[in-house]
């Protein structure tokens, strides 16, 4: 009959139940095209439907790929901070670590470590090279060393006189040369794996310019050197015996370093409390170095280059070696530009090249031109520093990067 025919198609209200359960279905992570319950009211014998269960959004565990991204990284460390400094070497910001359910990469560094299996070919922690123990009086007597060999030598120079006074001067040169290289080699100076060995040569420069470089400036803006110039051993003893206190200021920092990034919650916190750190660390041994060179003979030069020479092994003890070298490397060409524009001037219409040099001179002495080009680049690697070694990579036990 046609009272009793039944529809050929749903109506309206029937359209919008299915989509509303259409879209349950996705929500619980079912196919579009699954088999649904049809809605209550199509059929009289159709059950009600049953609410679709809440299901967790997401992956379940949001560590475990991190994990095996980085899964080398986790099985070498030695202890949790070295995963949070690898991470961030890797990008991974407190930012990130809260994609992860993780307040800050310390956290979410301390869950990889403990989850993360530490293999058989796994890094032995490594004996304490820059303080307790035995270790601590090989690298002090190392610092020491230094010193000791400048003051020999400057005692033989005072008591004696020609060839035998050359000979003296060139093996204290020497003797020098040799502590010094032992001295950086071990302790909270040492940068194992990751020095420059041009950095030793512009060392040499530097010091040899502290010996005689303002004295030759002289003699070539009054038409010399006619034979020898004028040394100044005071600056170069006073820079050596400095040696001590800049290791020890290397091994604060790096220790209060290391527990700071220990106790601090954060990336952003870590760095805010070692800046004003290394400015400490940095201003410490510039206070000790002038109270040396007031005993020896004081020179501005000599006290920028010290300042220089701290920031510079500071950041290749703890891996930019290279940004370091870089910066010794300038300053070494500066000066010897300095000294190849008062040369040049003698070449006719050439005047004007040393007219810098010679207002310099002419208003502040031979050693207003180290200390001007040493204590420009002292404050320009020290801002780099400030950033650098603000990271927590900086502070890994294993070989942080080097950036340009």
């Amino acid at each position: 009959m046609r009272g009793s025919a039944a529809p050929t198609s749903p109506g309206p209200w029937n359209t919008r139940s299915e989509a509303l359960l259409a879209a349950q279905a996705l929500t619980a992570g079912q196919a579009p095209d699954a088999e649904q319950p049809e809605p209550a009211g199509t059929t009289q014998d159709a059950p009600r439907a049953t609410p679709a269960r809440p299901v967790r959004r997401g992956p379940a565990d949001p560590v475990k790929a991190l994990m095996h991204r980085h899964r080398e990284l986790c099985e070498r460390a030695v202890d949790a901070l070295e995963i949070a400094a690898g991470l961030e070497v890797h990008g991974v910001t407190d930012r990130t670590a809260a994609r992860f359910r993780h307040r800050d990469v310390f956290s979410l560094a301390e869950e990889l470590y403990a989850r993360v299996p530490r293999g058989s070919g796994a890094a032995a922690r490594p004996a304490p090279e820059d303080g307790a123990g035995s270790g601590w009086a090989g690298w002090a007597t190392a610092a020491l060393a230094p010193g000791a060999v400048a003051a020999l030598a400057g005692t033989g120079l005072a008591l004696t006189e020609g060839p035998v006074r050359l000979a003296v001067g060139v093996a204290g040169a020497l003797g020098l040369a040799v502590a010094l290289a032992l001295a950086v080699r071990r302790g909270p100076l040492r940068a194992a794996g990751r020095g420059v060995p041009a950095a030793r040569v512009w060392t040499l420069w530097l010091l040899a310019y502290a010996l005689g470089g303002d004295g030759l400036l002289g003699e070539l803006l009054t038409g010399g050197p006619d034979g020898g110039w004028a040394l100044t051993p005071g600056p170069v003893l006073g820079l050596a015996l400095a040696v001590a206190p800049a290791a020890w200021c290397a091994h604060l920092f790096a220790t209060r370093a290391r527990r700071r990034l220990a106790a601090s919650r954060g990336l952003e916190d870590f760095a805010a409390g070692t800046r004003p750190l290394l400015l400490a660390t940095v201003a410490l041994h510039t206070a000790v170095l002038a109270g040396l060179l007031a005993l020896t003979g004081f020179a501005p030069g000599a006290l920028a280059l010290g300042a220089l020479l701290l920031v510079a092994r500071l950041l290749a003890a703890h891996g930019f070696a290279r940004t370091a070298a870089d910066a010794l490397a300038g300053v070494c060409a500066a000066q010897a530009l300095a000294l190849a524009t008062v040369l040049a001037a003698r070449l006719p219409g050439c005047d004007l090249l040393a007219e810098p040099v010679r207002a310099l001179v002419d208003t502040w002495g031979p050693g207003a031109v180290p200390a001007v080009i040493c204590g420009a680049a002292a404050l320009g690697l020290l801002a780099h520093a400030t950033a650098a070694l603000s990271r927590a990579s900086a502070h890994a036990r294993v070989p942080a990067h080097d950036t340009p």
